[in-house]
């Protein structure tokens, strides 16, 4: 049932599409994304989808494109990166308040300015209070796997949400890998056709889409999407587990690594993970009880399932490959510490700033890393909780 193929994170993100053959894809480059689209493009050419591929003048378009074919009741998808992304924002808002299952891969990059093209996740941290379900992938395998994933989870009559899939700019997207790859067959039949409830094609139950929606109702359904989320973390675990049935790789909404007695942690996303899984290996070599808690699923927030997860840390490293300005830590910081602020951990915690703008992070900055917390985990967490790996003095 499976392919060995030796792919960039861009070509299995296409090759997942081409299995998908989604109705309507719009296509708009930025790199680092372009040959994503680009390879999508030739599958078109070669008459190996069916898809519709609209070429547009603008990430804004994209969106809007990808929207409006969605409401009409077409299978959807996009793809974007950083300033693309920030590009479609007003749009990123409206696909998610319709409950269309779009799904849509982000190449993350960092936002300008100064001007970047490389690796971080200020575009999609950025992001992350849209109403969109957000799976972080760590290498190309888990790109393609949660591309496939993602429509069944954003299509799920109990969700109806869109979802990013995202995966390091050039770190993945532009590095070839060895993965497995299912046939055709079993991943559409898997996937399913979809049978949109409400379009706006249906002239019999005539729908509207767009309306002012002032305080009579607004408050409401933003509450209806509250809901959504609510329910879109068990949703996202049993597509998982339906998918490892499948392909023999199960998902979850985190992951951990030598985890289960580790006193020291490092919580972290995307790419960095893998790295951080050899320390950890050199570590527990050595004597020492390290772990890794890898989150997959950061929106949804899997809140009680960190806390449980970090419970038996004694020190707990979060690494944040963006900055959330003026709060005290970043993103993936600030939602950790509340996840465990009551769970009675005791755990002193330390915030690494990492990674911007394609910075790379070593095994030695995470031993460093890993240093500092047998001092924390001694006495507690320091004055300075936010620190820097890779940093010029």
């Amino acid at each position: 049932m499976s392919r060995r193929l030796i792919l960039t994170g861009n070509d299995a993100a296409a090759e997942a599409m081409r299995q998908i053959d989604p109705d309507v894809v719009a296509a708009f480059p930025i790199t680092p994304q372009t040959e994503l689209m680009h390879k999508f493009a030739e599958h078109v050419a070669d008459g190996e989808v069916k898809a519709e591929l609209v070429l547009v003048e603008s990430e804004h378009s994209a969106m809007s494109a990808t929207v409006g074919a969605a409401a009409a009741g077409a299978r959807s998808m996009t793809a974007t990166s950083a300033n693309g992304l920030a590009l479609m924002w007003e749009i990123v808002y409206i696909a998610a308040s319709y409950r269309l299952p779009i799904v849509m891969p982000v190449v993350n990059r960092a936002l300008s300015g100064p001007i970047n093209i490389h690796c971080d996740h200020s575009d999609t941290m950025g992001c992350r209070d849209t109403g969109w379900i957000q799976l972080y992938s760590e290498n190309a395998q888990e790109v393609y796997d949660n591309v496939i994933q993602a429509i069944r989870i954003a299509e799920s009559p109990e969700v109806l949400l869109p979802v990013m899939v995202t995966f390091d700019g050039f770190i993945i997207s532009h590095t070839a890998e060895v993965l497995e790859a299912l046939e055709d067959d079993p991943v559409r039949n898997w996937i399913g056709e979809y049978k949109p409830k409400y379009t706006l094609l249906d002239t019999d139950n005539p729908m509207t889409f767009g309306p002012l929606d002032l305080q009579d109702y607004y408050f409401e359904h933003k509450r209806q999407q509250m809901e959504a989320m609510r329910a879109a973390p068990a949703t996202v675990k049993k597509i998982g587990k339906l998918y490892g049935e499948m392909s023999g790789r199960p998902y979850d909404l985190i992951e951990g690594y030598q985890l289960e007695d580790a006193e020291l942690a490092v919580v972290a996303l995307g790419s960095t993970c893998g790295t951080a899984k050899v320390v950890i290996d050199e570590l527990r070599a050595k004597g020492t009880k390290a772990g890794l808690l890898k989150i997959r699923c950061f929106r949804p927030f899997p809140e009680a399932e960190i806390a449980a997860a970090l419970k038996g840390a004694k020190a707990i490293a979060v690494l944040d490959r963006s900055v959330s300005f003026g709060a005290p830590g970043g993103p993936v910081h600030k939602e950790i510490k509340a996840a465990l602020f009551g769970s009675g951990s005791s755990a002193g915690l330390v915030n690494y700033i990492y990674g911007l703008g394609g910075r790379d992070i070593s095994m030695e900055h995470i031993h460093e890393a890993f240093a500092d917390l047998e001092t924390v985990a001694g006495e507690g967490t320091p004055a300075d909780a936010i620190r820097f790996l890779g940093l010029r003095e």
